[in-house]
């Protein structure tokens, strides 16, 4: 266990294959943050406050031609995020049980991507306001959760992928 807990840190130093995998790790348990938090997200979404905020939101990108469209889009969100909360629980097993670089890599440009665009969005709320009108916001209690969970994701992802470069250097010499 406490190899699992020294491979989280991106800076920890890595000597050996059991290391490298404890670090490699760190990936999956950064995609498990995600589906945690994905399933914390859907639950609110479902709930009438989630529910009564993403009608809103729809409501306030409709036109009269889409009004009637939204409401199976909100029901589409919903199966979406279901769905990939199932996939991110499938990338954590392998990179658990089988991990390799492609899952952190991949899981990392995800993360960079979702944090980049969530402080854009918060940055530039204002503006999008002055353009568009009063939009409905998520709680900020989702809002800055979320960033701040990205950000450890990203962390952790990093890890994933020195343990996995790492394990990769030591399986082939001990080939």
């Amino acid at each position: 266990m406490s190899g699992l807990i020294a491979g989280l840190s991106p800076a920890a130093k890595i000597t050996n294959e059991g290391e490298a995998k404890a670090s490699a790790r760190a990936s999956a348990v950064s995609i498990l943050l995600g589906v945690i938090w994905g399933g914390i997200t859907l639950a609110w979404m479902t709930s009438p406050e989630g529910a009564a905020t993403m009608q809103q939101a729809m409501a306030a990108s409709a036109t009269p031609e889409t009004a009637a469209m939204m409401d199976a889009a909100a029901g589409a969100m919903i199966g979406l995020t279901a769905f990939i909360i199932g996939l991110q629980l499938i990338f954590a097993g392998i990179q658990w049980f089988k991990p390799n670089i492609i899952v952190p890599i991949l899981f990392l440009l995800l993360v960079a991507y979702g944090l980049l665009t969530g402080l854009l969005g918060v940055v530039m709320a204002d503006q999008l306001a002055a353009l568009t009108g009063p939009q409905p916001q998520m709680p900020g209690w989702i809002t800055y959760t979320n960033l701040a969970l990205l950000v450890i994701q990203l962390l952790l992802h990093i890890s994933g992928i020195r343990g996995a470069s790492a394990l990769s250097k030591f399986r082939r010499e001990a080939a």
